[in-house]
């Protein structure tokens, strides 16, 4: 079932932990290609000195602040993408960054976009992620609701979920809106599970 712009529209810390166990679908050409999603960062916009949108709208983050539901897409490192989904309201810049994701189907598609590397190393990290789904900031702003790219829900519930403070930053680092699969091996390298800083939450059956 493809997730509806009112899963989206709710705070980014809430959407980055039920994000958690969902599936990434993208159609190009005649392949399709779906990845779970395994780990994911919040970003709460004009609050957050982590985010983007912290000083406000300019041409690069204007997505972020408009309907939840669609892609703002960035290159950074003048090397790698990295996609998050705009949530929460209109004005308010919420996003949730996927960091990494258990690749699905389409594998073989994957691989020759990540040029021959192995199934592990595929999606485990958000620049690997979009390099194998073929997200560019041409994607910038798609919509969620659309037929090319989407998010669904195929029932599968993850039964152990942990948070830790977020990879890479220096601003905002404190703030412990990383959101992972405990244990799942297609989790990102920035810091391990079970690493420092790491809490655990058992999932309520």
């Amino acid at each position: 079932m493809k997730l509806r712009r009112s899963f989206f529209a709710r705070p980014s810390p809430e959407v980055a932990r039920d994000l958690l166990g969902k599936v990434l679908a993208r159609r190009t050409g005649d392949a399709l290609l779906r990845g779970r999603i395994v780990e994911t960062e919040a970003y709460t916009g004009a609050s957050d000195p982590g985010s983007h949108a912290f000083r406000g709208p300019t041409p690069r983050n204007q997505v972020m602040f408009g309907e939840a539901g669609h892609l703002y897409v960035y290159f950074t490192y003048g090397m790698h993408h990295c996609v998050n989904v705009v949530t929460d309201q209109p004005g308010t810049a919420g996003a949730v960054l996927l960091r990494a994701l258990e690749p699905l189907e389409g594998i073989e598609v994957m691989e020759a976009n990540r040029s021959g590397r192995p199934l592990r190393d595929l999606c485990n990290g958000p620049g690997k992620l979009c390099q194998s789904f073929g997200i560019t900031r041409d994607q910038n702003g798609d919509d969620l609701e659309g037929s090319d790219i989407w998010i669904e829900d195929d029932g599968f519930r993850a039964n152990a979920v942990a948070t830790s403070t977020r990879v890479g930053l220096s601003a905002g680092a404190d703030l412990p809106f990383r959101f992972f699969v405990q244990g799942n091996p297609f989790v990102s390298r920035g810091e391990r599970p079970g690493g420092p800083g790491v809490r655990r939450q058992r999932e309520k059956a």
